[in-house]
């Protein structure tokens, strides 16, 4: 596949982490974790990545060692507005990653999965979605009585009904790089957070006539974000034991 690119957003504080360090620098074996998700997105055979820094820049780029591009958010305004911010990277040609920093625990072989998924489906954007037995807070993913992709609703804006599916939205994504630039000028922070979402964009691509999908990962694991002093704990646990 050529031209593939890859954006992974690490401009957030993460204050639930109670510490001065920026969320996306706390280390998991000596590492910082944003650097798992280079790691992954390298063996995935993407090059050109670009990490979205804004708050402590300097310190997460003193942090990686990895060579990456970068684009700084100024304000934290939302995912779709990060990414935003990396309008010029991102380009009109190829397919693009867009992952969070702070899921350590995602491989090179998903990704390489999701993106070969992408291609064979002729999607224009597909989201990585996961099965799990607890969804509060996720944003949910809802299809119709044929399985196939309906729509990606915030947990917040979602009705009872909705709130019962149990496929959730990762937050990675992967778009073609012109859908992704032409959706991105198009969505609002018309929500309950007064936020720019990243996923307003599948329902831009779709009502333009894209085909959206959902590729849901083999293990839920693979999901999960770092928030919280217990969760780094609980990565740790999982990457120590994938090490064996």
């Amino acid at each position: 596949m050529e031209n593939l690119k890859a954006v992974i957003l690490a401009a957030g504080k993460g204050t639930r982490m109670e510490s001065d360090l920026p969320k996306v620098i706390h280390t998991i074996d000596q590492k910082p974790m944003v650097e798992y998700v280079i790691g992954a997105v390298k063996e995935a055979g993407i090059q050109q990545i670009c990490l979205i820094v804004g708050y402590k820049a300097e310190e997460v780029k003193n942090a990686v060692t990895s060579e990456v591009f970068y684009a700084v958010q100024e304000e934290q305004l939302g995912t779709g507005h990060a990414v935003k911010c990396a309008k010029d990277f991102i380009g009109e040609q190829g397919q693009v990653l867009v992952l969070c920093g702070d899921t350590p625990l995602i491989t090179g072989k998903t990704l390489k999965s999701a993106m070969t998924y992408h291609t064979e489906s002729q999607n224009k954007m597909t989201v990585i979605s996961a099965i799990v037995d607890d969804p509060t807070g996720y944003g949910r993913i809802i299809r119709d009585e044929n399985n196939n992709f309906v729509k990606n609703v915030e947990h917040k804006d979602a009705t009872e009904e909705e709130r019962k599916s149990k496929e959730v939205n990762s937050g990675m994504y992967i778009f073609d790089a012109k859908d992704l630039q032409n959706a991105l000028a198009k969505i609002n922070n018309q929500n309950a957070q007064g936020e720019y979402y990243l996923p307003d964009t599948l329902e831009i691509i779709k009502k333009e006539g894209g085909k959206v999908g959902a590729y849901i990962l083999e293990d839920s694991d693979e999901m999960a974000g770092v928030n919280t002093k217990v969760q780094l704990e609980a990565a740790d646990k999982i990457m120590a034991k994938r090490k064996g």
